[in-house]
């Protein structure tokens, strides 16, 4: 990935966003995630383990390890310290968005288009408000599901515009299991290969 494929990823809005508090810490932190390479997915504030912030992110290439997650947790660490958003004690938990992640970005549905995906729409679409189906197509403006189990009289396909979206989420399949290890497969070797040439163009040259 180039540079400039880099930014734009970094600067693809989200389609679904927070709210109170959890706005205000994806503000806090979005800013200092994108300069390092990665995405904000989402944020919860959770009722586990007394409290618990949540922060789900991933590279650009839609990787995240435990080596980044560390990454994440020490960089954005401080700056919540300092903005202090949250009035009480809580637990920082921060990890990929999984297999059966979050659907937050156009580009969410573009990568996983022929995966199944199950959504909800702050309006009626086609006299629904909840949809599960697989992802067939998208376009600028929205994404066509192939449903599931459509209701006697209704279309077995519907397009659901992003405007419309509320939530979404893939369900895990064997097909999903199988295209995310590859794509991690791949990630990392491309990774790997970064790495490698940037020490090659990096080394010291001959003494003089």
């Amino acid at each position: 990935m180039t540079p400039s494929e880099a930014a734009a990823g970094a600067s693809e809005p989200r389609l679904i966003t927070e709210t109170g508090i959890e706005r205000r810490v994806a503000d806090i932190i979005e800013p200092v995630l994108v300069p390092m390479g990665y995405r904000l997915v989402r944020v919860r504030l959770l009722a586990l383990n007394g409290t618990t912030l949540q922060i789900m992110a991933e590279r650009e290439d839609g990787s995240m390890t435990v080596e980044d997650c560390e990454a994440v947790s020490m960089a954005i660490s401080p700056v919540l310290d300092v903005d202090d958003p949250i009035d009480k004690a809580y637990h920082l938990e921060v990890s990929s968005p999984g297999m059966d992640r979050p659907m937050v970005r156009k580009s969410d549905f573009v990568r996983w288009t022929g995966h199944v995906l199950k959504c909800e729409t702050s309006v009626l679409v086609g006299g629904r408000k909840r949809f599960r189906g697989t992802i067939v197509s998208t376009d600028e403006d929205g994404f066509t599901l192939d449903r599931d189990q459509p209701a006697p009289g209704e279309d077995a396909r519907i397009i659901i515009p992003y405007s419309a979206l509320a939530e979404g989420k893939l369900i895990l399949t064997d097909d999903l299991i199988r295209d995310a290890l590859a794509a991690d497969k791949k990630a990392k070797a491309a990774r790997e290969a970064a790495n490698e040439n940037f020490e090659d163009e990096n080394e010291d040259g001959p003494l003089d």
